[in-house]
């Protein structure tokens, strides 16, 4: 099974661009998407009928969202992590299927003067305690941007960007307790080294010279790690800041490939 994520950083822009063929070459079981800026009646719905779509929306026309796309029927799928003070950005799709929960997240930014820092610790401890609400039933598995790049070798210039958004310590640390929980970076599962980003600026060339972040996540419940197989970053998919990430999934445990 093929899971896959990417902030498209408008899924109204990236139609215009190269998504229909992404998803086409790449067929993914369940594709998870942030940043759709958009509500279902605002898209035209060109994808192949086998994909059935889940959508978060935020209040605020044009801003933030999420949806899944998915091949497999979920049981349920819900929006939101039940709390009010977090649930107007369209932040958070769940769908549960028979062997696991699937949560799609766009974790909120800290913004470049760290205005939003405070609320974005609060926003991670009560995502943590959603998600361990969730574990109590069956596994989880969490993807999408997380705004914060978790260590050192997870971005070019980590000494320059100490106190940036994104990498402060006190995000970092709301990664750490993720970890804590017993949820596991899947990508560093297989690859241990560097050099492997999601984001790259659009100034001064960035990306063409891969100075970037990694920000975009596949996390997993402990338990799942004998069926990781693969994990991957997909740095020539073009058409957003980001790329899309991913995972594959066995249906019983066995040893992963390389990245």
């Amino acid at each position: 099974m093929k899971l896959i994520s990417w902030n498209v950083n408008g899924l109204r822009a990236v139609l215009r661009k190269n998504f229909l063929e992404f998803l086409g070459t790449e067929a993914p079981d369940i594709l998870c998407l942030q940043e759709t800026k958009a509500r279902p009646e605002d898209v035209e719905q060109l994808w192949p009928s086998a994909y059935s779509t889940f959508w978060s929306s935020a209040e605020r026309k044009g801003y933030s969202g999420t949806c899944i796309f998915t091949r497999r029927r979920p049981l349920q799928v819900t929006t939101g992590i039940g709390k009010p003070e977090h649930d107007t950005e369209g932040r958070v799709v769940t769908a549960e299927f028979v062997d696991f929960h699937l949560v799609n997240v766009y974790v909120p930014n800290s913004q470049r003067e760290l205005t939003r820092l405070p609320y974005r610790q609060q926003w991670d401890r009560d995502f943590l305690e959603y998600l361990r609400g969730l574990e109590r039933s069956k596994p989880v598995i969490f993807c999408g941007d997380l705004n914060v790049a978790h260590t050192e070798i997870d971005l070019t210039h980590p000494k320059a960007n100490v106190r940036n958004h994104g990498f402060t310590a006190e995000e970092r640390a709301g990664f750490d307790a993720f970890v804590g929980a017993g949820f596991l970076d899947t990508f560093r599962e297989i690859e241990k080294g560097g050099g492997h980003y999601t984001w790259w600026s659009p100034m001064n060339r960035a990306r063409e010279r891969n100075v970037g972040w990694r920000i975009d996540y596949f996390l997993m419940s402990s338990a799942l790690r004998p069926r990781l197989n693969r994990a991957f970053i997909l740095p020539g998919v073009v058409g957003s800041d980001h790329c899309p990430v991913g995972i594959e999934l066995a249906t019983s445990g066995r040893a992963p490939s390389s990245v």
